[in-house]
């Protein structure tokens, strides 16, 4: 693979890092990642250059507790952005992404993290859906909302895609969980009481009877999920998923060339929180299978959470964000299964059209039937 570096500095913190652009051989511009294959491909003449991987690298799992012993990184928020020169036209911006396009030229620009500073991604899910797809994708989201303005419709044909590198954390770890709480069984009862008319009655009523328990469920969690942004929402970005991770492959840089990649903004301590409350909820749905009965309460339960690793994953999304009626507005594209979320205008227009028609019709509709019934 042909590629140009340049050795970089970050002033305050005096690291050396690695920018890295790939020119094409065949018309020198430069080349970014295909979606959907395994290359490089040159927007202007087409040539491809394939993405040389290693056969015995893999996308490996770290222990939490050996980096908690011996992290020297620190937070990101302390970095200072990378100063990026453009081989291709020497113009110089400075960026806190891991990869973007130069500003004035548009080529793509891949910077190399110093792995004494900040963890280094270990696997990336390479884009596998095209921008001309996600486009599509996209219209077609806008179209099936009904209630939207129908000036949106115009809006979203002139607004581009940004193809973008997601960083997410991925937990992995074998719990064993002692519970303490109660089992609900129902039973039944006869009793007696006196109708409308003062006739005694009798009826089955049901009661529940509650029982001390206590026992130990064990479970273990593989890749579970983690966003490491916090620019965007994390009920949205959730909704991505589901991810086909068992795709993911080694990190390198090729795979970000003609893309943004974000730096991730949530460390690992906080990532490993987020990753026991989710954990937790699956904890105790298995602790309330194991109690049984009709009810269960858990009172509490006490999680130990063995062998605990993580890995830092880059999953890709289209994003777009456009601008109606003075309000920001987010779409997101899953760029493996062309999931899209996002969020809409409503035109109350329609919404109060939509409201009178339903009551002509419930009122046309009332009006037959007290046709019908008087003849």
């Amino acid at each position: 693979m042909t590629d140009e570096s340049v050795q970089s500095t970050t002033p305050q913190e005096g690291a050396q890092y690695t920018q890295q652009q790939y020119p094409c051989v065949s018309c020198g511009a430069r080349l970014t990642f295909a979606p959907g294959t395994t290359a490089l491909k040159c927007p202007y003449c087409g040539a491809e250059q394939q993405v040389a991987r290693d056969p015995d690298r893999e996308v490996n799992e770290h222990s939490y507790q050996q980096w908690l012993a011996g992290a020297q990184d620190k937070p990101v928020v302390q970095l200072a952005p990378h100063t990026v020169t453009c081989t291709g036209c020497g113009a110089r911006t400075e960026t806190d992404h891991i990869s973007d396009l130069c500003p004035f030229c548009g080529a793509a620009v891949v910077v190399e993290q110093d792995a004494d500073l900040v963890i280094v991604p270990e696997g990336v899910l390479p884009f596998g859906i095209t921008a001309s797809k996600a486009m599509d994708l996209f219209q077609s989201w806008v179209k099936s909302r009904w209630f939207a303005p129908n000036s949106l419709k115009t809006l979203a044909a002139r607004e581009a895609l940004e193809g973008t590198y997601l960083p997410y954390w991925t937990y992995d770890s074998d719990t064993h969980t002692s519970y303490w709480g109660q089992r609900g069984d129902y039973y039944y009862e006869t009793e007696t009481y006196k109708d409308a008319e003062g006739e005694e009655q009798t009826r089955e009523v049901r009661r529940i009877r509650w029982t001390s328990v206590s026992g130990q469920v064990q479970r273990g969690f593989d890749d579970v999920l983690v966003s490491a942004v916090k620019r965007l929402p994390v009920e949205k970005v959730n909704k991505l998923e589901p991810w086909d991770l068992p795709a993911a492959v080694p990190y390198q840089p090729e795979y970000l060339a003609g893309y943004q990649t974000l730096r991730y903004e949530v460390e690992p301590p906080e990532g490993l929180e987020r990753f026991q409350d989710i954990a937790q909820n699956q904890i105790e749905r298995d602790c309330r299978d194991d109690i049984g009965g009709d009810q269960q309460r858990v009172s509490s339960m006490d999680t130990h959470w063995g062998s605990v690793t993580f890995k830092l994953l880059l999953l890709p999304v289209w994003l777009a964000a456009y601008r109606f009626d003075n309000q920001v507005w987010r779409v997101m594209i899953n760029a493996r299964t062309g999931e899209v979320i996002g969020d809409r205008p409503y035109s109350w227009v329609k919404i109060a059209a939509a409201v009178v028609a339903g009551l002509l019709l419930a009122a046309a509709i009332a009006l037959l039937v007290m046709a019908v019934r008087g003849r």
